[in-house]
């Protein structure tokens, strides 16, 4: 009785310590990925924030989310993956081999033989998955990218009945996609089949050769079965090893992806002594600002003028003249491939980008709103703000009454980019941002442009609000914008044509006088 309790206590404490260590050993390994998962997010997603404007205008939205999101994911399964096998297997096979040449030195060096060439043939149908890797991932890229495009222009497809040929879209990537994943699986599933068909003919030769060896009696034959059951139990972490080498060729294309991101750096990057910069004391000033996309097309040509404190300066021309591309090098988003642009006679590489960016604010044409209440879209423009300063804010824009109206006031979400506002609304949301921010320089893109009669007459009338007693640039589209500017600067093809205010430019009879009087600046 006692040994058969001492056995079942033994049976159950071997069993609780053998299930506990599986157990800790999983969540060692699921906390590992989690948290490498976690921090591979951040890191990419933090480089990615950090690049210059320019580099998100050559590439694919939905190619970067896939890069964030899937990308990863294959990486970090290749890791942790490649790690439980590296920390498993070679104890395992170092224990059968030792065990192995413990028995017949002979026998064990002839079997050895055999696990190089398995590796070199299973390692020649691996290998060839890097490249099909590779086109899966930048097909995903697509897929998420006219997902994006689809969800995002949703009204547009539909008023234009193009919803078969987004569709058709969808469905080709998705066929490609989908066939470069059979490729891909077709090659990983002949790995392990292959390598156990290899694993089972060396063994075959092994009992040959072994079997010569126990008639010449340099081997008995029980340590010849015991031998045999040893090489049988090697194949299998080396055919874990041999598997692995799938991931690791996908892990490999995906790190590739991702790295072309990470190694990707910002072109703008702050000066080592940058200053900071304080506030507009005295004045702006272009000097021979000439600015060039990709190294190619100059779209800045020599352009010098100046805006002293206070003032405010209309930017008007032709459409493709250049003038949102110099109201982008203001805040940095981009240098000027030569000449300077100076605050209060310092360039503006000299300062720091954030303490630039805090000084100013961008109301453009195109509404950027977050899919949050109103008052955290409002918000943006000063982090931590008062509810008060927020409807402050909100009233010097004329957006007060219409928040009001809403269901929940300033707890209203207004969904994906605003959606469920009119442009009109959007557009005082973004003016009460700037207002909030309070800016000493203030940058006006064609805010009123796309706006019906009503909503720009709201606008306009919050839009001189936000002017008074501001450093301003603006890009006008009507002549309301401008008509009192302090100066207004006619630009063409990147160059200057002619500057002066209202009454000096329509006496000189030129490109100004010509474009109000077609009343339009496009």
């Amino acid at each position: 009785e006692n040994v058969l309790l001492l056995l079942a206590i033994v049976t159950i404490f071997v069993s609780l310590l053998s299930n506990l260590f599986r157990y800790m050993g999983a969540w060692t390994v699921e906390n590992m990925r989690t948290r490498t998962l976690q921090r591979m997010r951040n890191e990419l997603f933090d480089n990615v924030i950090n690049l210059n404007v320019g580099f998100f205008s050559e590439q694919r939205k939905g190619d970067i989310m896939s890069r964030i999101t899937q990308d990863v994911m294959v990486v970090q399964f290749c890791i942790t993956n490649t790690l439980q096998v590296a920390f498993r297997e070679p104890f395992l096979i170092i224990g059968y081999l030792v065990a192995m040449f413990s028995i017949s030195w002979e026998l064990s060096v002839f079997s050895i033989l055999f696990l190089p060439l398995v590796a070199l043939i299973i390692g020649s149908i691996v290998k060839k998955l890097r490249h099909p890797a590779m086109q899966s991932q930048q097909r995903m890229g697509d897929m998420v990218s006219v997902l994006d495009e689809s969800l995002s222009g949703v009204k547009l497809i539909k008023g234009y009945n193009a919803t078969n040929y987004i569709r058709q879209k969808f469905y080709d990537i998705n066929a490609e996609f989908s066939r470069l994943l059979l490729s891909m699986a077709r090659r990983q599933q002949l790995a392990s089949p292959m390598s156990e068909f290899l694993g089972i003919s060396a063994v075959g030769v092994i009992l040959v050769f072994g079997g010569m060896l126990v008639i010449n009696r340099s081997l008995n034959a029980g340590e010849f079965v015991a031998f045999i059951a040893m090489f049988s139990q090697i194949t299998r972490p080396v055919r874990s090893f041999i598997d692995q080498f799938a991931n690791i060729n996908q892990g490999i294309a995906a790190g590739e992806r991702i790295f072309s991101i990470i190694d990707t750096k910002p072109e703008i990057q702050d000066k080592p002594d940058a200053r900071e910069l304080t506030g507009l004391k005295e004045k702006i000033e272009f000097r021979d600002v000439h600015f060039t996309y990709d190294g190619e097309r100059e779209v800045i040509d020599g352009i010098s003028f100046e805006i002293r404190r206070g003032q405010t300066v209309a930017l008007v021309g032709p459409s493709g003249g250049g003038k949102s591309t110099l109201s982008e090098l203001l805040p940095r988003f981009y240098d000027p491939s030569a000449g300077e642009i100076l605050i209060d006679g310092v360039s503006l590489r000299d300062y720091t980008q954030e303490s630039v960016r805090a000084h100013m604010s961008v109301v453009a044409q195109d509404t950027v709103l977050f899919n949050d209440t109103i008052e955290n879209n409002i918000g943006m423009g000063k982090r931590g703000a008062a509810h008060e300063e927020v409807v402050e804010a909100a009233k010097v824009a004329n957006a007060d009454c219409f928040i009001r109206e809403c269901t929940d006031g300033y707890g209203t979400n207004i969904g994906d980019r605003g959606v469920k506002l009119s442009g009109g609304q959007r557009q005082r949301l973004s003016i009460a941002r700037a207002v909030l921010k309070n800016p000493d320089i203030l940058i006006l893109d064609e805010a009123t442009s796309a706006l019906d009669t009503e909503s720009e007459k709201l606008v306009q009338d919050a839009l001189n609000n936000l002017l008074k007693g501001r450093t301003s640039v603006v890009i006008a589209h009507r002549l309301s914008t401008i008509h009192n500017a302090d100066l207004i600067v006619v630009v063409d093809h990147g160059r200057i044509a002619e500057q002066g205010t209202h009454n000096e430019l329509m006496e000189r009879n030129g490109i100004y006088a010509k474009l109000i009087e077609m009343q339009s600046f496009d």
